[in-house]
């Protein structure tokens, strides 16, 4: 008999940033660089195991905030803009280097590894990263739980009901727009949980939650 189970649940969250009355803002960029550095290489691994018959079980939250940035359109031009320039300095290095095997073989690796993230994000998946996690769900190998709608922290909102009650009841909403269908489960926003939250979960027939161990002690 197993004395327990071990299962891996990435969140996937960053605070909702889009800035169209600048050309370029620093913090749009931490949403350029989680795309490059964790989102499509999370969907390129996941291809791998799907084409090589890897059995495989994945559960991962998706925000509202973040959902709402990966369908943005200025969000994804901005993002093709960003490593079009990335991918230019990277053919900079390569000449740069061309005398130097040690450097020049990191400037490829990264040039390289730029125009795979191009061709995954404008071709293989059209932009849409949304649909392209929905897939695996679809395929059911990835479940994909939601989260706060502002990921505000709800112990803070505990006197004020009709707050938690939007905050998960909107999240529910934007999860059935993006996925076409109910979540099963939620990572509660800094995994802080109160007595009586499961009440507003309940409502909206969201099965389990993710919360730090300390909760229940």
């Amino acid at each position: 008999m197993p004395l327990g189970y071990v299962a891996p649940v990435l969140h996937a969250h960053l605070p909702f940033v889009r800035h169209p009355e600048y050309p370029e803002f620093l913090e749009e960029d931490w949403f350029y660089e989680a795309i490059t550095e964790t989102y499509l290489p999370l969907l390129d691994m996941m291809e791998g195991l799907v084409r090589d018959a890897v059995p495989f079980r994945l559960t991962m939250s998706l925000t509202p905030p973040l959902c709402a940035m990966m369908r943005d359109p200025l969000l994804q031009d901005r993002y093709v803009h960003g490593l079009e320039k990335l991918i230019e300095l990277a053919g900079k290095e390569l000449d740069r280097t061309k005398h130097d095997p040690v450097f020049h073989d990191l400037a490829r690796f990264y040039h390289d590894r730029l125009h795979h993230c191009r061709t995954m994000f404008c071709d293989r998946y059209r932009r849409d990263l949304v649909g392209a996690f929905r897939k695996f769900q679809d395929a059911g190998v990835l479940e994909i739980i939601t989260c706060g709608a502002t990921h505000g922290f709800l112990p803070l909102m505990r006197e004020f009901p009709q707050a938690v009650r939007a905050q998960i009841q909107v999240a529910r909403n934007d999860y059935r727009n993006c996925f076409g269908r109910d979540p099963r489960g939620i990572w509660l926003p800094e995994c802080a949980y109160y007595p009586g939250l499961e009440n507003y979960l309940q409502e909206s027939e969201i099965r389990w939650f993710i919360l730090d161990a300390h909760g229940l002690l």
